[in-house]
C-alpha cells in the first residue's frame, strides 16, 4: 500500500504563483481581491442572456422563469462542489486538476481538453458577435477586419500579464453589471407603475398569468426551455481557475462559491422577470428585436437598440478575454501534469504562459477562418460538438466531488471550508439532473443544431478525446493507487 501524500503547497499547484521577474517560476498571484469579486459577479452574466433570451420567452412563456431557476439551481450546486474543492486545493486546472487526481489521468486529461476544445470555438463565435455589432457602426472596416482587430487586441492585454487580464475583465464585467442592474430597477419600477415620465400600458404582473397562462406551451415547456437556456451560465467556474493567481486563493473561492446564490437570482431570474413583466410573452416585438431592446422600447428609452449593442458588445468582449485566459490556463495546467506539450507550462517573467496563450488563440482564429469560409459545414460542426462540454464538465464535477471529499477528510480535513450541501445524496442528485437534462436533449430533432445533433457529436469528440487519454495512460481506466488507498483507509476508519 502507497502511502497519500498530504496536500502541500506544491502538490495544490505546483507552478501556482511564483515570484516576479524570474522566468518559467509559474504563474504570479497579480490579481486583486476586486478583480476576482467582478470575475465570479461578471462570469454568470454571458451575452447569452441578452441575446439568446427571447428563443426561451417564445419556447415557455412566463414559465421560462422556471427553466431559468431550475438551471440556476444546477449552477449553484455544481459550483458548490467546486467551490469545496477548489477552496481545499486552490489550483489553475480547477475540476480538471481534481478530476485527475479523484477519478484519474485519464479523467483529468479528458476533461481539461474538451473544456480548452470548448473556449477556443467561443473565442470564434463570441468574436463573430463583436465583429457584427462594430460592422454595424463602422461599416468601412470589414466584418472580418473587427473580428481580427478584436482578438489581436485582447490577445495582446492577456500576453502583458494576468493583471492586465483583470483589470479588462475588471470594467468589463463592471459595465455589464450596472447594466443589468438598472434595467432592473428601472423595468421593476416601471411595472409597479411609479417610474415617473414612463406610462407602458403594457407592463403589468399580469403579463405572467394573462395570454394564456403562465405555462401557455404546457409544462413540457419547462424543460425545452432549459435546453435553450443551459449553455447561457457556461462561466461562471472561471472563477475558481482565476484564483489559483489571486493574492488569498482559498478566501477568493470561497467567496465566489457562497455568492452564486444572489448572483444568479438577480441577475437572470431578476432580469428575465423583468422582461416577461414589462411585455406579454407573445408580443411580436421580443422575436423581432430580441427581449432586452423591446423591453426598454416599451418604455419609450430613445436608442433602446444601441444601448443594448453597447452592452452585449461588452459581454462579448468580456467572454473573449475571459475565454482565452481560460483556454490558456488549461492548457498550462495540462501542461504541468504532462499531458500536454511541456512549453505550454514554461512562463514569462511576468507570469504569462506565453505558449499556451498563443496556440489557444491560433486555434481561435482557426475557427474564425472556418466560420466565415465554411459556416455551414467545418465551423456548425465545431460549435455542434463542443456544444455538451458544459455539461460534461459538470458531471466530471459531481463524480470528482464523490471521491475528493473522502480524500480531503483523510488528508487534510481542516481544508474543508466549503462543504457541499446534504453529501453524498445532493451530489447524486445533482448528477441524476445533468444525466436526464443530457438524454431530454437527445429528444429534441429540430434543426441542424438540435439538441440530439449537439449530444452525438459532442459525445464523439469526448470519446475520442478519452481513447487517446487512456492509450496515453496504457489502458489504466481507475483512479490512481493513491486514491483508492484512501477509500480503503477511510473505509477501514469507518468500521473501526
Amino acid at each position: 500500500m502507497t502511502s497519500q501524500p498530504t496536500l502541500t503547497k506544491a502538490d495544490r499547484d505546483p507552478g501556482g504563483p511564483g515570484e516576479p521577474g524570474d522566468p518559467g517560476s509559474g504563474l504570479h498571484a497579480g490579481l486583486k481581491n476586486r478583480h476576482l469579486s467582478m470575475i465570479a459577479i461578471g462570469g454568470v452574466i454571458g451575452a447569452g442572456l441578452f441575446v439568446g433570451s427571447s428563443s426561451g420567452i417564445a419556447t415557455a412563456g412566463p414559465g421560462i422563469l422556471l427553466s431559468y431557476a431550475l438551471v440556476g439551481t444546477l449552477v449553484v450546486l455544481v459550483m458548490r462542489m467546486l467551490g469545496e474543492m477548489s477552496a481545499a486545493n486552490p489550483t489553475s486546472g480547477s475540476f480538471s486538476a481534481h478530476a485527475d487526481r479523484a477519478l484519474g489521468r485519464w479523467a483529468g486529461f479528458s476533461i481539461g481538453w474538451l473544456y480548452w476544445f470548448f473556449w477556443v470555438v467561443v473565442l470564434a463565435v463570441e468574436a463573430t458577435a463583436g465583429a457584427k455589432i462594430l460592422e454595424g457602426w463602422i461599416p468601412a472596416v470589414p466584418q472580418w477586419g473587427w473580428a481580427l482587430i478584436v482578438m489581436v487586441v485582447l490577445t495582446a492585454t492577456n500576453l502583458v500579464s494576468v493583471g492586465s487580464y483583470g483589470e479588462f475583465e475588471f470594467w468589463f464585467a463592471g459595465i455589464k453589471v450596472v447594466a443589468i442592474g438598472a434595467f432592473i430597477v428601472i423595468g421593476g419600477l416601471a411595472v409597479f407603475g411609479v417610474l415617473p415620465g414612463v406610462d407602458s400600458d403594457k407592463a403589468g404582473l399580469g403579463n405572467l398569468t394573462e395570454h394564456g397562462g403562465f405555462l401557455p406551451n404546457g409544462p413540457g415547456a419547462i424543460l425545452t426551455g432549459v435546453l435553450l437556456v443551459v449553455f447561457s451560465f457556461m462561466g461562471s467556474e472561471i472563477a475558481t481557475l482565476a484564483a489559483g493567481e489571486s493574492e488569498d486563493p482559498q478566501r477568493a473561492v470561497t467567496k465566489s462559491t457562497n455568492s452564486i446564490i444572489w448572483r444568479i437570482g438577480v441577475f437572470y431570474l431578476g432580469s428575465i422577470f423583468v422582461v416577461v413583466t414589462l411585455l406579454p410573452w407573445d408580443d411580436a416585438s421580443i422575436a423581432e428585436q430580441g427581449s432586452y431592446v423591446a423591453a426598454l422600447d416599451s418604455l419609450g428609452i430613445a436608442h433602446a437598440g444601441q444601448i443594448m449593442n453597447f452592452i452585449v458588445l461588452t459581454s462579448v468582449l468580456s467572454c473573449l478575454n475571459s475565454g482565452l485566459y481560460t483556454a490558456s490556463r488549461m492548457a498550462f495546467s495540462l501542461g504541468q501534469r504532462g499531458d500536454a506539450p511541456k512549453v505550454f507550462a514554461r512562463t514569462t517573467g511576468r507570469g504569462v504562459p506565453l505558449a499556451a496563450i498563443v496556440v489557444s488563440v491560433a486555434f481561435g482564429f482557426v475557427a474564425v477562418f472556418f466560420n466565415y469560409k465554411f459556416p455551414d459545414s467545418v465551423f456548425l460542426f465545431l460549435v455542434n460538438s463542443s456544444g455538451a462540454v458544459a455539461l460534461f464538465v459538470w458531471l466530471v464535477i459531481c463524480f470528482s466531488q464523490l471521491r475528493m471529499r473522502k480524500i480531503i477528510q483523510a488528508e487534510a480535513p481542516e481544508k474543508l471550508v466549503v462543504k457541499m450541501w446534504l453529501y453524498p445524496y445532493l451530489t447524486w442528485a445533482t448528477a441524476a439532473l445533468i444525466v436526464f437534462v443530457l438524454g431530454y436533449m437527445l429528444t429534441d430533432t429540430e434543426g441542424e443544431s438540435s439538441g440530439r445533433t449537439t449530444v452525438l457529436l459532442s459525445l464523439l469528440v469526448a470519446a475520442v478525446v478519452v481513447v487517446i487519454a487512456v492509450v496515453k495512460q496504457g489502458g489504466r481506466l481507475t483512479a490512481d493507487d493513491k486514491g483508492k488507498d484512501v477509500d480503503v483507509d477511510v473505509e477501514k476508519e469507518q468500521v473501526s
